[in-house]
């Protein structure tokens, strides 16, 4: 028969499976350790939890509970680095090539009347959030709120909130 750690005391053979102590407040007080849960699954009707083990870690390290809508879990895929953006698709650095003559362009010592004409300037619209507000959507966005619940935490129109998201995703941020 299985015996308490702390007092010596017999184990009901249910309790021995899983504890090495008994039921005694003294006894629980001293060997009694916190669960740590870790939430897999969140959405609007059900959340799952999971009691945060060696397997649960593995099974979070290999990708397991990754969000199947975005193919990530938790982040967005990261902008490129400064060292990166320098960077040709094949992972080669971009050399610039020095600058060739141009037939087809004007000698700068005869003057040319249609030189001087302001080139036609496009105009793009300013964007009606701030750069911050943009942030704040993404990543509730990332969270899984949906466009109405973050326009209502930012003060936004829901339609102002799907075109940051829809632009995001344009421009590959997402």
């Amino acid at each position: 028969m299985a015996q308490c750690v702390t007092c010596g005391s017999e184990l009901h053979p249910d309790r021995a499976k899983k504890y090495n102590y008994c039921m005694a407040p003294e006894c629980q007080e001293k060997n009694l350790k916190g669960l740590t849960m870790v939430a897999v699954g969140v959405n609007k009707s059900a959340e799952q939890y999971l009691l945060l083990d060696e397997q649960t870690k593995d099974e979070l390290a290999s990708g397991k509970f990754a969000d199947q809508r975005r193919g990530s879990f938790g982040t967005s895929v990261p902008s490129a680095s400064p060292a990166e953006a320098g960077a040709s698709p094949a992972g080669q650095p971009v050399r610039s090539q020095p600058a060739r003559p141009n037939p087809a362009r004007p000698n700068p010592a005869r003057p040319n009347p249609a030189r001087h004409q302001p080139a036609p300037t496009r105009r793009v619209a300013p964007k009606p959030w701030t750069k911050s507000q943009e942030k704040l959507a993404l990543l509730y966005n990332e969270q899984g709120l949906r466009p109405e619940e973050i326009a209502q935490k930012l003060r936004l129109s829901t339609y102002t909130v799907t075109q940051i998201i829809l632009g995001s995703r344009n421009r590959g941020k997402l």
